[in-house]
């Protein structure tokens, strides 16, 4: 298998943006958004274009959209594709190159904006430098509970946030907006990866959540006048992971001094003078799972894109393990991860399609 590059420079959510407050004009975004008054532009956290396509029964609503796939961006991560969302940026731009990344020395957890050691997290308008949505004035609907967040005001500063505590109100904010005169609304509903991390894509709770989502993709349509479009897209898709699909690093960990990123996209960093040797035991131990790469390579190649300077490369480790296998890498570290029943952040295809679908409001 071959990884699938983020389309940076064509059909890719990081273009999604600048498309849409009119900084460029990209043919690939469906017509029904193209030609609206207004767009509310839906990301349905977790929700790949391989979900669509293999449960299309349970999403009658998204299946009669138009449109199609786009990919994410690297790595497919919510932290990361996220703020490439809402900035316009690769993430080489904007630095945030992970759920969890190497920050002044310390261990950031971007969704939370903690840091490992207890320390005062850094600032987050240091860390991700860069205005949200153009500096235009956009109003995001996404969870109450999200307001003054670090990670917030990592990626969503200068935005007018409306809080949502159920999906009635979100649709409702939605509506509202668009009818007060917007031309631009984001909106963020988290469920569907909520759901696939605890449960899987296997159980039958997780089909019952893509149908959920899909109604409440048809409640906003009915919600939203015949001028507005819906324009629905995810951050990422996901990979189910069995119990024992989690990988130790076994000998290789003798030549670790850190470890951050994601499961499926894990970054080592090497004790003092072991780079070279890292790269080679990691690919002696695990080319057969995982993608391997060291940051130089992975920059060379442009997987996050270009532009990356000042203490960016830094964040990414000496190392980087992107798994190709239905695997998730231990990180000692972050114990919990091994509970996860599904997982994301690397390049494979399931993880990197994510839908770009349209239509106009119904009300």
């Amino acid at each position: 298998m071959e990884p699938v590059p983020p389309d940076l420079d064509g059909a890719s959510i990081a273009g999604l943006v600048p498309a849409l407050v009119g900084e460029r004009d990209y043919d690939w975004v469906p017509a029904a958004a193209r030609a609206a008054d207004a767009v509310v532009l839906l990301v349905l956290d977790g929700l790949g274009w391989s979900a669509i396509r293999d449960h299309a029964a349970d999403m009658p609503v998204l299946t009669a959209m138009f449109g199609g796939p786009i990919t994410s961006v690297a790595p497919s991560t919510t932290a990361t594709a996220l703020t490439s969302i809402c900035t316009g940026l690769a993430p080489a731009q904007h630095g945030v190159v992970g759920y969890r990344m190497l920050v002044d020395g310390s261990v950031l957890n971007c969704l939370r904006w903690t840091v490992a050691d207890g320390k005062r997290p850094p600032n987050p308008e240091d860390v991700q430098r860069h205005p949200s949505f153009l500096g235009r004035d956009i109003t995001v609907i996404t969870r109450a509970e999200f307001r003054n967040s670090g990670f917030s005001r990592a990626h969503l500063r200068g935005a007018r946030f409306k809080g949502w505590h159920t999906t009635a109100m979100l649709v409702e904010e939605c509506a509202r907006a668009v009818n007060a005169g917007d031309r631009f609304v984001y909106a963020y509903y988290p469920g569907v990866d909520n759901v696939a991390h605890e449960y899987g894509l296997h159980d039958h709770v997780y089909r019952r959540e893509l149908a959920f989502a899909d109604r409440l993709v048809g409640e906003l349509l009915d919600a939203l006048p015949e001028r507005a479009a819906l324009l629905v897209t995810s951050d990422h898709g996901q990979i189910h992971l069995e119990p024992d699909a989690w990988i130790e690093l076994g000998d290789v960990a003798s030549l670790v001094q850190t470890q951050t990123g994601d499961a499926r996209f894990r970054s080592l960093y090497a004790k003092p003078g072991r780079h070279k040797e890292l790269a080679a035991a990691a690919r002696d131990a695990f080319a057969q799972q995982a993608w391997v790469r060291t940051r130089a390579e992975l920059l060379d190649e442009g997987w996050l894109g270009t532009g990356a300077t000042g203490s960016i490369p830094g964040r990414i480790g000496d190392v980087v393990l992107a798994a190709f296998e239905s695997v998730g890498f231990v990180d000692p570290l972050a114990p919990h991860e091994t509970s996860l029943r599904s997982g994301h952040g690397s390049l494979t295809p399931d993880e990197m399609f994510v839908p770009l679908l349209a239509g106009p409001g119904r009300a």
